[in-house]
């Protein structure tokens, strides 16, 4: 099973966000979005996830193009977790994961559903917030708790826009533990929008470098996360190390006259 996205573009009242993006993944396989602010991440999920609708190019599993799916058919092969949630959120965390089962659900969650949310209040270190209101939340819990509800969606395909973005060190290293088990013990596939390029570089399969909404390069993670790279999107001067085989990344300074539009 692949997911293909060609030619894809997309703007915002006529001002251009995406042009010409293209690419495609297998099940298992974790493929992180990078760029600088502005550089068309998040709206280029927003497509895949079928919530924006671009103005050209084409979004298909195997063949079928997601627009043409009905709406319960495409959650069930896609999930998608935003940068935030919204501030108020009156139910608990249990009933917030259990929400992912919708797509599966006809009348009332069965004794599976309920294991599949009990399932993740475990390994997902959620269980002493299970009767918490989501809104009384930290910016992190509620990360969590929102990536528990896409994993019990269990869809072929997630779309999570900066995963780690709230989470402390520990909470950013299980997450991303979390994801990468996902993708290989269960055939997952991940598209991830990531800042934070050393977290991309250990646990990313393919990288996709966006840059003023247009692809700059793509491939594995030593291959597009070079110096010279780094310089012409982010206009930083970095030291790169290795270790692993993975790259590490040690910003050094800006590099004047390097400015990015803001266009997400």
């Amino acid at each position: 099973m692949m997911l293909y996205v060609d030619g894809l573009c997309f703007s915002y009242k006529r001002a251009e966000v995406l042009s010409d993006i293209g690419l495609k993944l297998r099940r298992g396989k974790i493929l992180a979005v990078v760029g600088p602010n502005g550089a068309g991440k998040t709206t280029l999920l927003r497509c895949i996830a079928g919530i924006a609708k671009p103005e050209k190019g084409s979004i298909r599993i195997d063949e079928r193009d997601i627009f043409g799916m009905k709406r319960t058919g495409l959650a069930r092969r896609i999930g998608y977790v935003p940068q935030s949630a919204p501030s108020k959120f009156p139910v608990t965390v249990f009933e917030t994961i259990l929400m992912g089962r919708r797509p599966y659900i006809s009348w009332r969650p069965s004794a599976n559903d309920l294991e599949v949310v009990a399932d993740l209040l475990r390994s997902m270190g959620l269980v002493d917030i299970a009767l918490r209101y989501f809104d009384q939340l930290s910016g992190g819990q509620k990360q969590k708790v929102l990536l528990a509800k896409a994993f019990a969606q269990e869809t072929d395909y997630l779309l999570l826009d900066e995963p780690t973005g709230t989470l402390d060190l520990r909470h950013q290293m299980e997450v991303m533990e979390m994801i990468s088990s996902m993708a290989k013990e269960k055939g997952v596939a991940a598209i991830l929008a990531m800042h934070d390029l050393n977290l991309t570089s250990r646990f990313a399969d393919a990288v996709l470098m966006l840059n003023n909404g247009r692809m700059f390069c793509t491939g594995e993670p030593h291959q597009v996360m070079t110096r010279e790279n780094i310089m012409s999107v982010y206009g930083v001067e970095t030291e790169i190390n290795t270790s692993n085989g993975c790259p590490y990344f040690l910003p050094i300074r800006p590099v004047r006259d390097q400015g990015v539009d803001s266009r997400e």
